[in-house]
């Protein structure tokens, strides 16, 4: 029995077949589709009609290598990253190319949520998180202030998952980990936010799609595309979730308490809970995950280009970087870097450049950089760490997305003071939308199958990865964490930051 996930990613889109009684990947494929060129900085726009084109594609490939299985295929789940919005008229026509969530001209939009509901404070008591740029919130005012006959003709507004969900089944809806993305919904309470609506304009209460239980399918797949793609009638099509929801799934965090860290290039520190969990100081994005739950996710947006940096720099391979990071001791010899290559999700600091601090004649060395800029990292990790601690969690370990490499995960877990573990073969979204179709599934057909069981059942934790922290280490990198801090604060507050 097979299970295949469709991810709508910036560049590309990708499908990926999940053999259930194997536990493996059976089969994946991607497919390109290209940007909307030309458009103003900060602008970033895709034409959904090559999403769908590139489905189709990425699609009949993964059937292809999966041969005679595809018979076996049983459901289809499909996620995309956070943000971003499909414009439909009446006709079910695409009005507009779709804003993707890292889209920033909306930012002026944003703002003006915020003059209106008392600041991210006001915001985040309204509906547990502020109003960003990317959101379809700022990007549907965006719409009616910059291109008000679009607008006129408006008659849905999708998330890109949910687009192609519609695509799939013709069934239109949301499930609350795509909603809580779109800066309309008021998580704690899993449903449309009434006065962020009526902000953007009454018609928008008509013009976002009805909610769908995690639990139940958004739909069948329709019979042009069995047809098409060689598969059975019977296939069903989940709800699909954002992105964050998903990539939590497929490493296994599906239970209160669980927390994962993403070393990626959008990274983050992740946190599951049965409860809401705001954070008023607006650095955790408050989310709903896969199964019903919350999710509490810290952005960390440096999670690879601080270590690429100096790999870059030195032409190391990655092994050649863990190396000069196990050949060095603690603290670089007083080298100390803030790695906000790209600015920084947490702590909040979008603006902010790279630092070096603490260079003298003796510490400039290839070995002291490698070890900075891993410390400046972990230790970034250790902030957002710490913030879950302040919002009630207490994580007895942490899941790594993927294997970061026995020196690094050594020095997360002495910065987070609990044991590390990597996960074998993560898929990301891609594997966690195809886990969430097989949930809603079997869920269909009266089996009780959760999604903690799937977790359980799917994703494997390699017990070779695991590494417990050092007391003596935890304790000198809480003091670097706190001096590491107190730079952040000192330099942000003057303006160098």
């Amino acid at each position: 029995m097979y299970f295949l996930g469709i991810e709508i990613g910036h560049a590309a889109t990708r499908v990926v077949a999940l053999d259930l009684e194997a536990a493996t990947v059976a089969a994946e494929s991607v497919a390109a589709h290209a940007w909307v060129e030309g458009l103003p900085d900060g602008y970033r726009e895709q034409d959904p009609a090559s999403w769908i084109g590139a489905a189709d594609l990425a699609m009949r490939q993964c059937l292809e290598a999966l041969g005679d299985g595809r018979g076996g295929v049983s459901g289809i789940g499909v996620t995309a990253p956070s943000g971003g919005m499909v414009v439909l008229d009446e006709g079910n026509r695409i009005v507009r190319p779709a804003k993707l969530g890292i889209d920033r001209s909306a930012q002026r939009q944003a703002d003006e949520f915020a003059r209106a509901f008392g600041g991210a404070p006001g915001l985040i008591e309204l509906a547990g998180n502020p109003v960003e740029p990317g959101s379809l919130a700022a990007q549907a005012l965006w719409l009616k202030q910059h291109e008000p006959y679009h607008f006129q003709r408006a008659a849905r507004l999708m998330t890109p998952q949910d687009f192609i969900g519609y695509w799939l089944t013709g069934e239109s809806g949301i499930e609350a980990g795509s909603a809580a993305t779109t800066g309309l919904f008021d998580v704690p309470q899993r449903r449309w936010s009434a006065e962020l609506l009526e902000f953007v304009d009454g018609r928008l209460y008509d013009m976002m799609p009805p909610g769908i239980s995690p639990l139940q399918p958004r739909g069948q797949l329709r019979p042009a595309l069995c047809q098409a793609w060689g598969l059975p009638e019977s296939v069903i099509v989940a709800p699909g979730s954002g992105a964050a929801a998903l990539a939590a799934l497929a490493v296994g965090a599906a239970g209160d308490g669980s927390v994962v860290a993403d070393l990626s290039a959008d990274g983050s520190l992740a946190a599951i809970s049965d409860r809401p969990v705001v954070d008023f100081r607006g650095e955790a994005a408050t989310l709903c995950d896969a199964s019903g739950r919350w999710l509490t996710r810290l952005g960390m947006s440096n999670a690879v280009a601080a270590l690429e940096l100096v790999r870059r720099h030195y032409g190391w391979s990655g092994a050649q970087f863990e190396q000069a990071l196990a050949n060095t001791s603690a603290g670089a010899n007083g080298l100390l870097f803030l790695p906000y290559l790209r600015g920084e999700t947490t702590p909040r600091l979008p603006d902010a450049t790279g630092v070096l601090h603490g260079i003298t004649l003796d510490n400039f060395t290839p070995g002291n950089l490698a070890r900075a800029s891993a410390e400046g990292l972990a230790l970034g990790f250790g902030y957002g760490f710490s913030r879950l601690r302040d919002l009630g969690f207490e994580p007895a370990g942490v899941r790594v997305a993927r294997d970061a490499g026995p020196a690094f995960q050594q020095l997360l877990a002495d910065v987070f003071g609990v044991p590390v573990v990597a996960v074998a073969g993560t898929g990301g979204p891609l594997l966690g939308a195809a886990m969430q179709a097989a949930v809603v599934y079997f869920r269909l057909n009266g089996e009780s199958l959760g999604f903690d069981e799937i977790a359980g059942y799917i994703v494997t934790v390699d017990d070779s990865t695991r590494r417990d922290p050092d007391p003596v280490r935890h304790e000198f990198y809480e003091e670097l964490l706190a001096r590491q801090q107190y730079l952040v604060e000192t330099l942000h507050t003057g303006g160098f930051l």
